[in-house]
Formats: structure tokens, sequence, C-alpha cells
């Protein structure tokens, strides 16, 4: 059995976590914590401050917004105070959320990914390989990503998240290219474009191309709900709990499933 406190349990997220969890035998919702008043039937306690929850669990499940940076911070000091391990399932986070996050994580567990779900980043895994072996066989590599209308930011994290992967990859000698619009210049070898499509209620949708001579190979994942999030999320609760403290992303549990 794996205890979790969903922070943000009243979000689009959040709410369907708690509803995972809830039908799951093997995970316990012991606590959520959310600004909002929590309303009746629920089957735990919901706090609007993290200090005021003194239940015990085996994992802090974080699935805030990026503005939300104080209550990502504070929950964070909460985790390892207490030495609680931590899933963060927040996506573009700030520069100095980020450096709580390694403070927390000399102290207990701490997972980060900018996209929870298992196909993502078993497309990711699988892009590190494929970018060695095609860029060498001089393929360019331009990622495509698909939101909804509501999406704040373009392109997603998890654009940058593959970009990243592929970067890495390759030696960290790629460019990211978000618009070339004002270049008129033909394609440079170095580059990894990026293109961000808005429209909709596409909950997510991205494709890394591999465009060769005379062949095209694209990589693709495509999110037909948010409970591909909410289920990776849950999982990545039952890899974590009892780790180490240190800094774990869902690398680590895409390769010990």
């Amino acid at each position: 059995m794996t205890k979790i406190i969903v922070c943000g349990c009243f979000g689009r997220l959040g709410s369907v976590i708690g509803k995972l969890a809830e039908q799951d035998a093997a995970m316990e919702l012991v606590a959520g914590v959310d600004i909002t008043s929590p309303g009746g039937g629920l089957t735990y306690p919901v706090f609007t401050d993290i200090g005021d929850c003194t239940l015990p669990a085996d994992a802090l499940v974080i699935c805030l917004p990026p503005h939300a940076a104080t209550y990502i911070t504070a929950q964070l000091h909460y985790a390892a105070v207490r030495a609680m391990p931590v899933v963060l399932c927040t996506t573009g986070l700030r520069p100095e959320v980020m450096e709580e996050i390694k403070k927390a994580a000399e102290s207990t567990a701490v997972l980060v990914s900018a996209n929870m779900a298992l196909g993502i980043n078993l497309l990711a895994n699988m892009l590190s390989k494929a970018a060695r072996l095609l860029y060498d066989a001089n393929f360019d590599i331009e990622i495509i990503e698909r939101h909804h209308n509501q999406k704040l930011d373009a392109p997603s994290g998890t654009a940058y998240l593959l970009a990243d992967t592929a970067n890495a990859a390759l030696g960290g000698q790629m460019r990211i290219v978000c618009d070339r619009s004002s270049n008129r210049t033909p394609r440079q070898r170095e580059e990894i474009g990026m293109h961000a499509l808005r429209g909709g209620s596409i909950t997510g949708e991205h494709t890394v191309v591999f465009a060769g001579l005379d062949e095209v190979i694209e990589l693709t994942h495509i999110a037909q709900s948010r409970d591909v999030f909410a289920v990776g999320a849950l999982k990545a609760a039952r890899f974590i709990k009892g780790k180490p403290a240190g800094y774990y992303t869902m690398q680590d549990v895409i390769e010990n499933p």
C-alpha cells in the first residue's frame, strides 16, 4: 500500500489523480491540500495549508501550476523536513523553484518531470537512441506539438523535454529554434526546430520528425485524456516510496518498471 498526499487536489490533474487513487487497491489517498474549500462527500481530509497536515504518507504528490511558486516551495520544505518523498508534476518551473528542488533533494527523494505520461517518457527514452543514430546519418530533427487553445506556454514543457533529450544525446551541440519567420537562410545542421499549434480541446500531441534524404521517420505520442498523466504520477509515487534522498525523473521509473 502506498499512501499519498495530493497538493492541488481540486485542480484538473489533482482531481484525476485523486479519483484514480481511490480506485486503486494498492493506493491510499490520506489527505489533500488545496486553497479551495472542500465540498462534501470526500473520504479524506483537505487542508488549505500544508503545514496543518500531520498525517503520515509515503509520497507527497504536487500538481500545482508554475505561478504557484510560493506554495510549491512551502510544500517542498514540508516534505524535506519530514523526509517525505515528492512527486512534482509541474511544468515550466522557475529557476528559484529549481533551486528549492535541489535543496529538498538533499533531504528526501524528489521526482520531477515535465510530463508524467508513461508513453511520452518511453518516447524520450527511444528518442535518445534514435537521435544518435539518425543525426549521424544526416537526418534533421524537428518537433511539432499540439495543445488546446487555453494552454498558456508555447512551446510546451514536454516539447522542450524532448528537444533537451535529443540535444543531450548529441553532446549538447544542438540549438533549439522556435521561430524562423525573420531568418531568410537555409536551415542549419545543428538546429532542432520547434513548432507549437494551439486549438480546440486537444489534450496533447507531440511528434518528433527525423527528416533525411528520401525518408522520414516520426515518433508520436497522443494523450487522449488527463488520465495518462495521473496514471504516470501514481506509478511515480509507487516508485519513489522508500527511495533514498536525491533527484529522480520519470526515466528512472521507465528504467525500473
